[in-house]
């Protein structure tokens, strides 16, 4: 297979594309709780337990440049800003199903409560 070359980085297989865009611990479960609707801010940091306010800000931000996710401001007071999933946001749930499906088969596998 080719190499892939997106904004001056080089990727050798569709897979580590795939996982720079829905990688880590934080973006699975971001996309997870947007999957029906759009959530504030506030409303994420409650359904998503032990993430810290810097690293929600972060994921959000690297999830939007991705395209993942869009995040509308609403001139309101006080303001307010909801995140939704984008189409290609949309698009990765099936994978992560299909993640968290695997995940826990292997929980169970190993004997590891959660």
């Amino acid at each position: 297979m080719k190499d892939f070359i997106h904004q001056n980085k080089v990727y050798y297989s569709p897979v580590e594309f795939a996982i720079a865009h829905i990688g880590g611990v934080w973006k699975m479960p971001i996309i997870l709780c947007l999957r029906t609707h759009a959530l504030r801010y506030r409303e994420l940091k409650e359904r998503i337990t032990h993430i810290s306010d810097k690293m929600l800000v972060t994921q959000l931000r690297e999830l939007e440049e991705k395209g993942m996710l869009s995040r509308t401001i609403y001139r309101e007071k006080p303001p307010r800003v909801d995140y939704e999933l984008t189409t290609k946001g949309k698009q990765a749930l099936p994978v992560i199903d299909q993640l968290h499906a695997y995940g826990q088969v292997l929980m169970q596998t190993e004997n590891i409560s959660a």
